[in-house]
């Protein structure tokens, strides 16, 4: 009896704490007006309006250029600010629920050179994490898996679905490497690393990759008999459907791994971390490659160095001419990637413009994913995934969401944090 009734109590608690039903298809044409609008290229529209249709943006300019009557629904924004919804880069959200329970945690699986494992069919569309993303402005992210030296593939999610199909947006889009580190710690303190040496095992690691692609290559050229999976999966590298994403910080990993990419032919690369990038930005521009730095919130990389630089990281390499963008990689980086929109407003105090800065995560991040055709910025013809702030989206003190859409589709604000937190007011309020 106390089983059935533990049981029981465990049903109820999930049902009462389930994530909110995915919001309807857009059924009436929408224009928010008044608003100032940030487009994500750079620009700002003051007095904006931003009509949208079937999930799709009609119109985004001036309000004196919109027709009112064209639209079944107007939304005054007067006063408030218009965003294209933010995209996170490089990101676990949905694979990990509870980091202590096990069975809940799918961003790894076992194996060095696994690029056949999928993300996408081990994300969770029922997160509460991921939920708890939305009211910051975060709408879509990049699923990305951990571990090894190729550690699979990625793929671009919208954040408010029934299940992994249906949030696809741009499915299997790169496959990712942890380049090996050429320095590796030889102890530990509670202050961290004491000290670092070469890392004896980096050559062989990185022989290992040149094997596999090697390997990879003469298997797509021939009868491709018996039939190999982990090859099969890098051939969107070699014809440039898919984009190889590189975790690398050091100037010497990141040449190396550059190099590496060149010699096997592969078209679009992308350095994930980047934290000395700037030392090697004309190789970075030389050969077109972006970079999705870590998020500014930690301590530099080396003893010695300026600890405000990861602050100052994203203009530098923004001044240089390198393509830029925020990865979510990190400590708790699954409830940490709800402060992505404030990672950004860290990169505008110290120094990139605050439109440059909101464009690190709409645009810029977009352009990386390979989504800039569909996301990204407020232009026609783009999917209406955008929200309305009371405020600068930067600043967590004013970034406060009255409406949000994804497609087109007005979605939940509400997560387990807003539920307990009105829940708490009341208690206090009734007290008053």
């Amino acid at each position: 009896m106390k089983n059935t009734l533990y049981i029981l109590a465990l049903f109820v608690s999930a049902l009462t704490f389930a994530q909110q039903t995915p919001a309807p298809e857009q059924t009436e044409s929408i224009l928010i007006t008044g608003a100032t609008a940030h487009v994500g290229n750079g620009s700002v529209i003051e007095n904006s309006a931003i009509g949208f249709k079937a999930g799709k943006i009609t119109y985004a300019g001036p309000q004196s250029g919109a027709s009112a009557s064209e639209y079944d629904k107007v939304i005054d924004a007067s006063g408030k600010h218009v965003y294209p919804g933010f995209i996170a880069a490089n990101s676990t959200l949905g694979l990990v629920e509870v980091d202590a329970v096990r069975a809940s945690n799918d961003q790894a699986d076992t194996g060095e050179l696994i690029p056949h494992v999928r993300s996408l069919i081990a994300y969770n569309a029922e997160s509460k994490v991921t939920e708890s993303c939305r009211p910051n402005g975060i709408l879509m992210a990049q699923v990305a898996p951990r571990g090894g030296l190729i550690s699979g593939t990625s793929s671009v999610v919208q954040l408010d679905a029934w299940n992994w199909e249906d949030a696809s947006i741009k499915t299997d889009d790169g496959i990712h490497v942890h380049w090996p580190n050429a320095f590796q710690s030889a102890g530990w303190s509670f202050s961290g690393p004491t000290e670092f040496k070469p890392n004896k095992d980096y050559d062989k690691d990185v022989e290992k990759l040149k094997n596999f692609l090697s390997g990879a290559k003469a298997y797509l050229k021939g009868k491709r008999s018996p039939k190999n999976l982990p090859f099969e999966a890098v051939e969107g590298l070699f014809d440039g459907s898919q984009k190889l994403f590189i975790n690398a910080d050091g100037a010497k990993e990141i040449t190396d791994a550059v190099n590496f990419a060149k010699a096997n032919g592969i078209q679009k690369v992308v350095i994930i971390g980047g934290n000395e990038a700037d030392k090697v930005a004309d190789l970075l521009v030389k050969h077109n490659i972006p970079v999705l730095i870590s998020r500014p919130h930690r301590l530099p990389s080396g003893e010695d160095t300026d600890v405000k630089r990861p602050y100052m990281l994203a203009k530098i390499l923004n001044d240089k001419g390198i393509l830029t963008g925020l990865e979510m990689s990190g400590a708790m980086e699954r409830m940490n990637s709800r402060n992505l929109p404030f990672y950004a407003g860290t990169c505008a105090a110290y120094g990139l413009d605050r439109e440059k800065a909101v464009q690190l995560i709409t645009e810029n991040n977009a352009k990386i994913l390979g989504i800039d055709d569909l996301a990204g910025t407020l232009e026609t013809g783009k999917d209406a995934t955008l929200f309305i702030s009371e405020g600068d989206a930067l600043d967590m003190r004013t970034n406060t969401l009255s409406h949000a859409f994804i497609q087109g589709r007005e979605i939940s604000l509400e997560s387990h944090q807003t539920v307990l937190w009105k829940r708490y007011m009341g208690k206090y309020e009734a007290k008053r």
